[in-house]
């Protein structure tokens, strides 16, 4: 016996399908609230020991919580290689902004203190901005356009193109539904942000991130529910035509897919994914409620509990489709035609197996050892050694 067909092609398939999921959500749970305390940064310090206490409260767990997002876009390439190839040809210049902006982040975090000049220092702070809320507002509108479908299609020899000019292609994501998920995105994050803050900082930084962060929430959860409102009465969903195998050859062309109905047939499918919008709402109002009331530990659970729920809905809303075609709903990528084959898929989950529990053990011990709050009294007194 192949040592791979112990585990199904079939089964391989929905446990990388699993494992991205888990992978993208790690990023935001972790890399989401130094995005969040960015975005919040010229909000909530009026001077500069409260703008380098939010600052140290990320400064050193940045770097490793963006592993997270190089696992996951590393995972898509190497599982999912269409996806990869198809969604970053379509967000080229969206994915660009992203990556310009958490470029500029690290390098602020380097040189905003290295000279003692206010003109310095601010024009370094709105780059921390930038790089928190630009990658936080853009991640959701892509989800947005996903949601909605991308135009493009393949031709008879698996080439992927898209509809419409260059420019195009980033102009026609800002649509006013992908624009309200990106609204949502920013908020849930400005949202973990705040909380993170109400666990790490005290004084008037933890102050002002709790009145921003519980307002934050209320728009979370508030345009999730009415972007799902919109999305079960606005928009068609898609479908895939009859029987179909799910072992079969990772062909996009391979099914035939129809666009129409709702997305939300999903849940009389399979009602147990109501689990996980339920976890958004809910997490997000407790979240509200831990900020208004200042507690820590709990309210940062509450967050995480809520970014878990409202990206798991959207992933096992679409489900099988990961990436639906507007211009050719035949084209459309699903888990069972844009896989890598079955001896990638159960190599790299030899691999994942052996190192992502290192990865979590080593991030866990990190976060253990820097346990405790960043003070106005640790920066003043420490200026040459935090940021």
């Amino acid at each position: 016996m192949i040592l791979n067909e112990l585990i199904s092609y079939e089964a391989l398939r929905v446990i990388w399908w699993v494992l991205v999921g888990v992978l993208l959500i790690g990023f935001a749970l972790t890399d989401g609230f130094d995005m969040g305390v960015g975005a919040l940064l010229p909000f909530i310090a009026k001077t500069d020991i409260e703008r380098r206490v939010a600052i140290n409260t990320i400064g050193p767990v940045w770097e490793g919580n963006q592993v997270w997002f190089i696992l996951g876009g590393g995972a898509i390439f190497a599982a999912w290689p269409p996806l990869y190839a198809v969604s970053f040809s379509g967000f080229y210049l969206a994915m660009w902004l992203v990556l310009a902006a958490l470029i500029v982040r690290p390098v602020a975090f380097k040189y905003r203190s290295k000279r003692d000049d206010p003109r310095w220092r601010a024009a370094w702070d709105w780059a921390l901005f930038a790089g928190g809320a630009v990658p936080a507002t853009i991640f959701g509108i892509a989800v947005g356009n996903v949601l909605q479908g991308v135009p493009f299609r393949f031709t008879d020899d698996l080439h992927a193109i898209y509809e419409g000019v260059w420019y195009w292609k980033f102009l026609g994501l800002l649509n006013p539904f992908a624009l309200g998920a990106g609204v949502v995105s920013l908020a849930m994050l400005v949202m973990h942000g705040a909380a993170w803050l109400t666990l790490k900082a005290d004084g008037p930084v933890q102050i002002r991130a709790r009145a921003i962060g519980s307002w934050a929430a209320l728009v979370a959860v508030a345009g999730y529910l009415g972007l799902g409102l919109w999305l079960a009465y606005g928009f068609d969903g898609y479908q895939i035509a009859g029987a179909y195998v799910t072992d079969g050859p990772s062909n996009p062309l391979y099914f035939q897919v129809n666009k129409g109905g709702s997305w939300m047939q999903a849940y009389a499918l399979r009602p147990w994914i109501a689990i996980a919008p339920v976890f958004g709402v809910v997490g997000g109002l407790l979240a509200f409620l831990g900020l208004r009331a200042g507690r820590e530990v709990s309210t940062l659970l509450a967050s995480k509990l809520a970014i878990f729920g409202m990206i798991a809905s959207v992933g096992l809303t679409m489900f099988p489709f990961i990436l639906p075609s507007s211009s050719d709903p035949r084209s459309s990528l699903t888990v069972w035609n844009a896989s890598s084959s079955h001896l990638t898929l159960f190599i790299m989950l030899v691999v994942t197996a052996i190192f992502l529990p290192l990865i979590m053990l080593y991030t866990a011990w990190v976060y253990k050892v820097l346990w405790g709050k960043v003070s106005a009294a640790d920066v003043a007194e420490n200026p040459h050694s935090l940021y």
